[in-house]
């Protein structure tokens, strides 16, 4: 029993829960909420319009917050408030009869009221993706009629007219569609003529010639500032060059006193000791005129008192003296005159004796040269007898000893014959080469050979000449040495 119960509980307990459950998945199912940049459309069932909507919808708004949707019987539709961007690129012609280009932008929104939101869900509900094509018309057809009452400069200069009269005249058909303008912007006015430009020169050129006006007053007064600065640049340079000159001056002037002072230093102090050995020489003259005012004055000052007073007693003994003297002086000079004269008879004797001995030394080496040049011609004499002897005796070994002394130049002046020769060809080989040399040295035989011939033919003549007498000789050296 206990354990019926127990289930039937919880079987209701589980159909309650699962009641509980399917409850609220069937709410949230149904519950639909707004967000803050949509409105929800819900259509299905009859709703009384809100007050503020006018008339009769047919359908229902929500807008912030949530609302119970009957599947199956309502359905909703989401619907964005968002701001939109929509560019405009209009051609149009002005009063004038300009062809102008407009850029500019419009950025516009569905209206927050239920009468906007009404208007634009009945036009644009299924059709939100091509609101800014509709808008772009709508603003195109109004910049157009705007733009032909005006001319290029209101365009230009009065854009917030074009804006303020753009809107106003788009105003009542958006508030029908259901948006409203937040912002409408005129970015750019542009005319394929050239009209704007033509238009902008002349301000252009008044601005040019300002502008060059400015910058001629401007570089006239920024070169008038330069030179008067330059001016002052060049015053500062030349008293600070001045200046420089002075200080270098001074520097210049304390080196030169710096390098003098070593000199002016010695000079000064060889003044003060020249200045000190004066006054030491002018102490000692001091003292000794006084010692001699002491030593002399004063005591010949005594002795001319007492030669003044004793006059008489001293006039003979002075005259005395005076004699005296005089036959001194008298002895003295003939002593002098004595010496004197003895003096010169010494020194005559003296060069007397000088003289004869330089003669005697001339001679002596005259004499001396004569006999050296009288035995220089006997020897030279005897040689020559003596070669004339040996020629006479055996005149075949004086003339081999001659030519084996000058051999080696005689084979040398053969042997010249073939400096010239820059190659020379031998026929027979090294019989050649030895018949070459046989030549050569067979002209050294030869003039060998010729040597004795002369010497056979002037033996007779030169025999008698060979041997000079001893008298000639004999002479000749005595020639010479007299010469000499």
């Amino acid at each position: 029993m206990a354990s019926t119960v127990g289930v039937s509980v919880f079987v209701v307990v589980a159909i309650v829960v699962v009641a509980a459950l399917a409850a609220i998945a069937l709410f949230r199912a149904m519950w639909r909420v707004a967000e803050p940049n949509e409105a929800l459309i819900i259509s299905g069932l009859h709703h009384r319009p809100p007050e503020s909507a006018g008339e009769s919808l047919g359908f229902k708004i929500v807008t912030g917050r949530g609302t119970l949707v009957i599947p199956g019987v309502q359905v909703v539709r989401r619907l964005s408030l968002d701001l939109r961007e929509s560019e405009l690129q209009i051609q149009c012609v002005t009063q004038q009869g300009i062809p102008v280009h407009i850029k500019g932008v419009v950025i516009y929104k569905v209206g927050d009221d239920f009468a906007s939101i009404a208007n634009a869900a009945r036009r644009f509900l299924d059709q939100q993706d091509r609101m800014d094509a509709r808008i772009q018309q709508v603003f195109a057809g109004h910049l157009r009629a705007i733009c032909g009452s005006l001319t290029v400069e209101d365009l230009i200069r009065e854009r917030d007219k074009l804006t303020e009269a753009t809107r106003s005249a788009s105003g009542t058909e958006m508030e029908k569609l259901g948006l409203i303008v937040d912002s409408l912007q005129i970015q750019e006015i542009d005319d394929p003529t050239g009209y704007i430009d033509n238009l902008a020169k002349p301000h252009a050129a008044a601005v040019l010639r300002d502008a060059r006006i400015a910058q001629a007053q401007a570089d006239r007064e920024a070169t008038e500032r330069e030179q008067e600065a330059n001016a002052l640049k060049a015053l500062a340079e030349r008293d600070s060059k001045i200046k420089q000159a002075g200080y270098q001056a001074e520097v210049d002037k304390a080196a030169a006193q710096a390098k003098q002072a070593g000199p002016l230093a010695d000079a000064t102090a060889r003044q003060q000791v020249v200045v000190e050995e004066t006054k030491i020489v002018e102490l000692d003259a001091h003292k000794k005129e006084q010692e001699l005012l002491v030593t002399v004055r004063r005591p010949a000052d005594a002795a001319a008192y007492e030669k003044t007073t004793i006059a008489t007693a001293q006039r003979d003994a002075d005259i005395a003296a005076a004699e005296a003297r005089a036959k001194q002086i008298e002895l003295q000079a003939q002593a002098d005159a004595t010496r004197v004269k003895l003096a010169a008879d010494a020194e005559s004797q003296k060069t007397k004796m000088l003289g004869e001995a330089e003669g005697a030394a001339i001679r002596a080496r005259g004499a001396a040269e004569g006999d050296a040049i009288n035995a220089r011609g006997l020897a030279e004499a005897a040689a020559i007898k003596a070669r004339a002897e040996a020629l006479a005796q055996n005149q075949e070994a004086v003339i081999g000893q001659q030519l084996a002394e000058k051999w080696p130049a005689i084979v040398d002046a053969s042997s010249k014959a073939f400096a010239g020769i820059d190659q020379m060809i031998v026929m027979n080989g090294a019989d050649g080469v030895s018949e070459i040399m046989g030549k050569v040295l067979t002209q050294g035989v030869a003039g060998l050979q010729l040597a004795r011939n002369l010497l056979a033919r002037t033996r007779s003549g030169s025999a008698a000449n060979a041997e000079p007498p001893a008298a000639t000789l004999n002479g000749e050296a005595a020639r010479r040495s007299e010469t000499v």
